[in-house]
């Protein structure tokens, strides 16, 4: 691959670096000084770069997928063979993968190569894409989304959520998108290499609402140009694609953005939790966007836009609640102290069995609001009470595992603390996710 102009530069600084004239010159400092800045600046601006994207096949109208048959008005809670086969599969890739790599993946706040290559081979991406752009998707099913979504978190919620990213950005353009704006980005998702994205909604700014937001698209002509910051992106340095939240004046509406867009920078912020999905500012300065770019159309409903995302991020904390929960049983059950198992003392038992009536109470409430929008039925209601529920109970069970585990909780050679810090996120963060 070519150099750019900051790959040169900063080759040659390399070069001046190991040698010793520098310090006879008292110029070292200097030099590290520009090679740090030059890092900075240039990272910035190369951070989102994007593939070109072409309409392979020009559709008359979008392409929409139908929800499976469901009795009407009954919440069902069983799962079909189908589903029941991916969670299997699922299940075993977040024990044998994402559970053993989770600390290195939090440290070094990306999921590696390998781990997203295997994610690949579960053929996630082809159930988001209708079959007639390439994929595998017959029907649209938000509630085996949220299954996914579960078991993954269930390995390790940070890994799961740079996984889900991608997904979540084809379901919303095979949900929302326009027929012109599915055979442009759809057939991609379907291909070997799956381009990056992600989904940015969630600012900086205090008492954030996703329905009133600083992030500005202002019409000129035939194009919009994007203003703001936004905050806890996953991915944001890698995507080549971006679905960002903005206000216009008709309201709230989402914009496709591509990466490498003049002007589009992912910053510098680590986050508490969720490290390992590489979760950025993106910083959009006078972007420039056509108006085609607007996601979808008349039926557009940014209402419930936010609202399936919500969803997703309450089933991811529903599956880290359950890792939590399945850890701390085994490790107070053989925990010895006083001569006896520290799960005989009521406190414990009483603790552990409180946890076990939370998780199950999230999981009620996020698979009845999402069994409602699958048979496309307002849930809004439930969408909301699930996540007032989720995020008070998820950061509860999160603390609660830390305490049980007493000064065990608190280090580094046992997962509950990064559990901890991975399930405070549901209480503040919107968008980046779609079922």
């Amino acid at each position: 691959m070519a150099k750019d102009a900051v790959g040169y530069a900063l080759t040659a600084l390399n070069k001046m670096a190991s040698s010793s004239l520098l310090d006879k010159l008292g110029l070292r400092r200097v030099i590290e000084r520009v090679a740090y800045s030059l890092t900075r600046t240039g990272f910035r601006v190369i951070t989102t770069s994007a593939r070109t994207f072409s309409s392979a096949n020009k559709l008359d109208k979008p392409e929409r997928l139908n929800a499976p048959g469901h009795a009407q008005g009954l919440f069902d809670l069983n799962i079909t063979e189908e589903q029941q086969m991916m969670r299997d599969s699922v299940k075993s890739f977040a024990s044998e993968v994402l559970r053993p790599r989770g600390e290195e993946a939090d440290a070094a706040q990306a999921t590696s190569d390998e781990t997203l290559a295997a994610a690949l081979e579960l053929g996630l991406n082809f159930f988001a894409v209708p079959e007639s752009l390439g994929g595998a998707a017959s029907e649209r099913s938000p509630v085996t989304t949220m299954l996914i979504a579960e078991d993954l978190a269930w390995g390790d919620m940070g890994q799961a959520v740079a996984i889900l990213s991608p997904m979540s950005v084809a379901n919303a353009l095979t949900h929302w998108g326009s027929a012109d704006q599915q055979a442009r980005y759809l057939p991609a998702f379907a291909g070997e290499q799956p381009p990056k994205a992600a989904i940015a909604v969630t600012e900086p700014h205090l008492m954030f609402d996703p329905m009133k937001l600083k992030t500005r698209a202002t019409r000129e002509g035939d194009h919009y140009v994007l203003n703001g910051t936004k905050a806890l992106v996953p991915l944001a340095a890698e995507a080549e694609l971006f679905l960002v939240a903005a206000q216009t004046d008709s309201g709230p509406a989402v914009f496709i953005v591509e990466g490498g867009s003049e002007g589009l920078s992912a910053g510098e912020d680590p986050s508490m939790g969720i490290r390992a999905s590489g979760q950025r500012p993106l910083i959009l300065e006078n972007v420039k966007v056509s108006a085609a770019q607007r996601l979808g159309s008349d039926d557009f409903d940014y209402r419930k836009f936010i609202d399936l995302g919500t969803l997703a991020w309450c089933a991811l904390a529903v599956g880290n609640a359950q890792a939590v929960l399945d850890y701390v049983i085994p490790y107070c059950n053989e925990r010895k102290a006083f001569g006896e198992p520290i799960s005989h003392r009521q406190a414990v038992a009483f603790l552990i069995a409180d946890m076990a009536i939370e998780v199950d109470a999230m999981r009620m409430l996020t698979w009845r609001a999402v069994s409602r929008a699958e048979q496309g039925k307002d849930f809004q209601r439930e969408a909301y009470l699930a996540r007032i529920l989720v995020k008070e109970k998820a950061m509860k069970i999160g603390t609660d595992g830390v305490q049980l585990l007493g000064g065990h909780g608190f280090t580094h050679e046992y997962p509950v603390e990064r559990w901890y810090r991975d399930l405070r996120a549901v209480g503040v963060l919107f968008g980046g996710l779609h079922l």
